[in-house]
């Protein structure tokens, strides 16, 4: 079910959110409020699919703000969406225009679900300073998707802004690829001498997994670029050496959907390892709501 309510207030936003949950028997069991920030000329269908998709395992009271700075006016427009429009969660989609722009804080505390976690997701824009920021001040867990827009180059920006609760999707990205280098080091378990990382280095999750990588085994990770139309669809990260005295352990991407594991001593792997959708990465992100320790490690690794 779809409430629009035109030139509105947060009070009759309020209201339609009680009168839905009475009318159609809606669970109140949300487990936390997931504040979204983006431009009213993005993509809101993708942003809204994605949380959609993203909450059906976090059920959530998702307050989307879309800005207008454009408008001289001051004015917001809102959509109440629930039951099957809105997955597992209930959402509020507010445009705000004019001055409502600089005072998204405000515009959202009266809708804020009581004594539940607040997470904030900017999926098309990075704030300067996320904690600092409008949403980010007032979040327990921010979550920014700086791969979008950014570049490489956003590494050093969010490392300089980091506080704990702080996290990117250019990490979630990579976590199955993790995994796999984790499990493959397990088996083999000898300390590497030198590590080739190649992959399209414009990619941020090449960097902070060569930071990762440096920060783990405390040798010095050399990235090889591949040029983006050499790459195999699928994974920024092509192949990993591990150059270890008895011999090399090694993950190849073959596919889009296939990774090869090289372990001395083992014959070869193949395991599943496809590209992830910004949907499974902001659930994995909202599956721990506390600081992500192994993030902040890489992405703090190489500053001076």
């Amino acid at each position: 079910m779809i409430v629009t309510l035109p030139d509105t207030t947060t009070r009759d936003v309020s209201t339609a959110l009680l009168e839905a949950r009475e009318n159609y028997s809606l669970a109140t069991g949300r487990v936390l409020t997931l504040l979204v920030a983006a431009h009213a000329e993005d993509d809101v269908d993708s942003i809204l699919e994605t949380v959609r998709n993203a909450t059906m395992e976090h059920p959530a009271r998702v307050l989307v703000l879309l800005l207008d700075c454009q408008s001289e006016q001051t004015w917001m427009d809102a959509e109440v969406i629930v039951a099957a429009d809105a997955g597992a969660s209930e959402m509020v989609v507010m445009t705000l225009h004019g001055e409502l722009t600089q005072h998204l804080d405000a515009v959202v505390t009266p809708l804020l679900l009581p004594d539940t976690p607040i997470v904030a997701w900017w999926p098309t824009t990075v704030p300067d300073v996320p904690a600092e920021a409008e949403l980010g001040n007032i979040a327990h867990r921010r979550i920014t998707n700086a791969w979008r827009t950014m570049g490489a180059e956003c590494i050093e920006q969010l490392a300089k802004a980091y506080v704990p609760g702080d996290s990117d999707m250019m990490w979630s990205k990579i976590t199955p690829w993790r995994g796999v280098v984790a499990s493959a080091f397990d088996r083999y378990k000898q300390q590497p001498r030198g590590i080739l990382l190649s992959g399209i280095t414009e990619h941020p999750s090449v960097q902070i997994a060569a930071s990762w990588l440096d920060a783990c085994f405390g040798v010095e990770v050399t990235v090889q670029n591949v040029a983006g139309a050499d790459a195999i669809p699928g994974s920024p990260i092509q192949h990993l050496s591990l150059d270890c005295e008895q011999g090399s352990v090694q993950v190849q991407i073959v596919d889009e959907h296939t990774v090869r594991v090289s372990v001395p001593g083992y014959p070869d792997a193949f395991v599943a390892l496809s590209a992830r959708s910004d949907a499974e990465c902001l659930a994995e992100e909202l599956r721990h709501l506390d600081p992500d320790a192994m993030y902040a490690r890489a992405l703090l690794h190489n500053l001076p």
